[in-house]
């Protein structure tokens, strides 16, 4: 292992923050789990595709090569029983559901990732994953399915941070008949009526979630690839069933593993299961995309956050004051080094576990400092800040906008009143296309207490 970066990450694993040690110099290996697509991603799906974005950029800015790998679960049970549901196709619906997720991700400025794995295009590595499992001794068949007996895999339950006795203690689910443990967990599903299917040993059907992500990982990063990533949710059982599998088929997994905590509303996590989600879609009709990744930049990765009407307000405020002090020093920063000095706290605060928070507070600083400077003509000393500011806001991926701030155009304003006689005649559908032709010509309309506003998107 390299151990020359000097970054230093929370290791769920291990419980502390350690030295992220590099299995090749100068190059990261990043698994980042991506959504199961079926239906619109909500905020919680925006934080953890925003903090592991930041990473990513960090990681590039520092001049590492970093190949970064987020999966696309395109079979799953949710997927299905949408499709039961609504009596469509469920390879529909996930094509369909996908394309929305990549929309919001491109809103938020989330950079596509190196390779996007499908599931659908790795059930033959799944199979012979399985296949391996059953004839080690490792998994066995039942009626309807083949699952990993999860005592036979040392350590199993290190991301939950408790042993196996304790696992089975606390299980919610009792053992069948044929089900050996409760926290045994199925890697085939055998086929139900109605369910897309692929051949297999033990019949048709499905591979189980836990087995779709092992086997990617390893396929397109290898053994022992540097870092996995995701929501907290996903640290037990998802990651931990990944891990237990690499592991039983005497592979290396993860070295580090990651992970985000999550978007809250009334102390609850944010989730599509329990229904309190806000659509990320809807959120960035309505607010400047930007103002959401500044929001979860404004809080520590690992920490719980709330996004309500008030915060996002803050933000776009900050966002406002950033952008006036862009256009203040449009032309000064032309050809103008960073300060250094700024830069090298700005890496010592990313290196101590992604302290954006930290980095927000260094960037408002400059922001003050070199408007203090400006204000009494001191472009000298001001020049190197305000080029400082750009770099370490573009190193985490928060562009800034430095148009004049003329007012929209007619054509923009005559959409807006188009969109309020619409509404006002509840035809829903005419207003949404006007929206959409506002945000096409670089504005977002708002609807408050006082009415509509508009703000550059």
């Amino acid at each position: 292992m390299v151990t020359d970066l000097g970054l230093k990450l929370f290791d769920t694993a291990r419980g502390a923050v350690f030295p992220v040690e590099l299995r090749e110099r100068g190059k990261v290996s990043m698994y980042v789990c991506g959504p199961t697509v079926y239906g619109p991603p909500h905020l919680g799906h925006g934080r953890f595709a925003l903090v592991f974005d930041v990473l990513r950029r960090y990681l590039e800015w520092r001049g590492l090569e970093v190949t970064y790998v987020s999966n696309i679960t395109d079979i799953d049970d949710k997927i299905i029983e949408r499709g039961q549901q609504e009596g469509r196709d469920p390879a529909k619906i996930a094509q369909r559901c996908e394309a929305v997720w990549w929309d919001a991700m491109d809103r938020v400025n989330v950079k596509r990732p190196t390779h996007d794995p499908h599931a659908t295009a790795y059930v033959e590595g799944m199979v012979a994953l399985v296949e391996e499992l059953v004839a080690t001794g490792k998994a066995y068949e039942t009626s309807d399915g083949v699952y990993l007996d999860a005592g036979s895999v040392p350590g199993y339950g290190l991301l939950a941070r408790q042993d196996l006795d304790s696992l089975r203690a606390g299980a919610r689910v009792e053992s069948t008949g044929e089900k050996r443990s409760p926290v045994d967990f199925v890697l085939w599903k055998k086929a139900k009526p109605g369910e897309p299917t692929w051949p297999s040993p033990w019949g048709p059907g499905r591979p189980g979630w836990h087995t779709e992500c092992v086997v990617m990982s390893l396929d397109l990063l290898g053994d022992g690839f540097d870092l996995h990533g995701g929501g907290q949710d996903l640290a037990f059982p998802h990651h931990e069933n990944e891990r237990a599998q690499a592991v039983a088929s005497g592979r290396r997994f993860a070295n580090h593993w990651v992970h985000n905590g999550f978007v809250e509303v009334g102390g609850e996590k944010m989730s599509k299961s329990l229904g309190n989600f806000t659509n990320l879609l809807d959120l960035t009709d309505r607010h400047d995309a930007r103002a959401y990744r500044l929001l979860v930049l404004r809080s520590h990765y690992r920490s719980p956050v709330e996004v309500t009407q008030a915060t996002i307000e803050d933000a776009t405020r900050q966002l406002d004051r950033m952008d006036a002090f862009a256009r203040r020093t449009r032309e000064l920063v032309v050809g103008a080094a960073p300060d250094e000095a700024a830069l090298a706290q700005f890496r010592t605060l990313m290196d101590e576990d992604l302290n954006t928070p930290g980095v927000v507070d260094l960037v408002s600083r400059l922001v003050r400092q070199a408007n203090t400077s400006l204000d009494v003509e001191d472009e000298v000393t001001a020049a190197p800040l305000a080029a400082a500011v750009r770099e370490v806001l573009g190193a985490v991926g928060l562009e800034l906008h430095e148009g004049d701030s003329a007012g929209p155009p007619e054509e923009v304003l005559a959409l807006v009143e188009r969109r309020a006689a619409a509404k006002a005649a509840r035809d829903f559908a005419t207003a949404d296309r006007a929206r959409e032709e506002i945000r096409a010509l670089g504005w977002i309309v708002e609807d408050t207490a006082k009415g509509a506003t508009l703000r550059r998107g």
